[in-house]
């Protein structure tokens, strides 16, 4: 009965020191010294080291090729057309025939306007032999002063009529002259305004002529572009579907009200020199360089938001840490961004992987340029 006993006890004394180590253990666990966390690993951001430079944008516009000097021919008479004896794409020569008018009426007047100057000669003609009669009358006393000043009176109202009937037949043969419509110069036909046989009003376009000689690029340019090109600038014009025929051109003429509906102003620029490839109504893309005062240019991917405003996240060299600084920019697009204020020169930039970081963090530059 004894064994039993002693086992029970041995049993339990092994109990009370296993518990005992795992009390001793655990004591030992809770009085070494934590672990420290690990450092944070540095994120790798792509920068740029910005400074200040000439800033520029180039401008490209679309227009067309017209004339210097392009003008509507008309009539300055009214009637009806008769003939017309060009059409879109002739050439014409200086003094050519291009149009004419049913004459009969003009004709008609001038017929009436010879026959009354015919009749003022004759009256004026006899006035005259009266009065050289009468004044010898006068000179041998057969008549008297008085007499003889009616007869000088009715003598300078025939040399009136006469003269004035002469007048009309110069009216009347220059209204028959302006029945046949004659280019003033040569140069090429863009447009015709009426056809043969039409009834047409003195100063109705019949035909448009481009004259031959310089050709201008034609461009609608908004009001910002307008004030802030230079005052000369040299423009390159090349074929919108060739862009190797090309020329220089230098502005020649700007209009001073802008268009009600776009809001732009027509701008001529004359070319020099133009290839025949750029043809009369050909498309064409003009380009021009529009340079401003130095600023810093920095890309589009550097930009972020807070808040309102714009900001950017900048490098500290010593720390290698990145703090958001807000910026004020003066223009920007898809590609880049131009710097008013906030930035200056030597400040490194974070351009790639803006979105990640926070105000403090260590980074690590992937790649540094000028």
């Amino acid at each position: 009965m004894s064994r039993p006993l002693e086992f029970g006890r041995i049993r339990r004394s092994s109990q009370v020191s296993g518990l005992l180590a795992l009390a001793t253990l655990t004591l030992l666990a809770a009085c070494r010294p934590a672990a420290e966390p690990p450092a944070p690993e540095a994120r790798p951001v792509r920068v740029i080291t910005v400074e200040k430079r000439a800033a520029g944008d180039t401008v490209m516009l679309t227009g067309t090729v017209q004339a210097q000097t392009q003008v509507n021919l008309s009539f300055r008479v009214d009637g009806r057309m008769i003939e017309r004896r060009v059409n879109v794409g002739d050439t014409v020569k200086a003094r050519q025939l291009v149009a004419r008018l049913d004459p009969q009426n003009e004709e008609s007047a001038l017929q009436s306007a010879r026959a009354q100057h015919a009749g003022a000669r004759a009256r004026h003609v006899e006035a005259r032999n009266n009065y050289n009669r009468q004044k010898k009358l006068l000179a041998e006393g057969f008549i008297s002063k008085a007499a003889f000043d009616q007869f000088t009176a009715n003598l300078r109202s025939a040399e009136s009529q006469e003269k004035s009937a002469q007048a009309n037949v110069d009216l009347a043969q220059n209204r028959l002259g302006y029945t046949r419509l004659v280019a003033d110069a040569g140069g090429a036909i863009t447009a015709v305004g009426a056809e043969p046989g039409e009834v047409v009003a003195a100063g109705r376009m019949v035909v448009q002529v481009a004259r031959a000689g310089g050709r201008d690029a034609v461009f609608n340019v908004p009001a910002q572009v307008k004030d802030s090109a230079e005052k000369n600038p040299e423009i390159s014009v090349a074929l919108t579907t060739d862009p190797r025929v090309s020329a220089k051109g230098r502005v020649r003429e700007v209009s001073p009200r802008a268009d009600p509906v776009t809001g732009t102003f027509q701008v001529r620029v004359g070319l020099i020199d133009p290839p025949a490839g750029l043809r009369l109504g050909s498309t064409v893309t003009g380009t021009m360089r529009m340079d401003t005062a130095a600023a810093i240019e920095i890309p589009g991917t550097a930009l972020v938001r807070q808040g309102a405003q714009s900001a950017v996240w900048v490098v500290d060299p010593k720390t290698q840490t990145v703090s958001l600084r807000t910026i004020d920019v003066a223009s920007h697009d898809a590609a880049r961004v131009i710097v008013a204020g906030g930035l200056d020169s030597g400040d490194v930039v974070v351009t790639a992987g803006v979105q990640a970081l926070h105000s403090g963090q260590k980074v690590r530059l992937l790649g540094a340029a000028k």
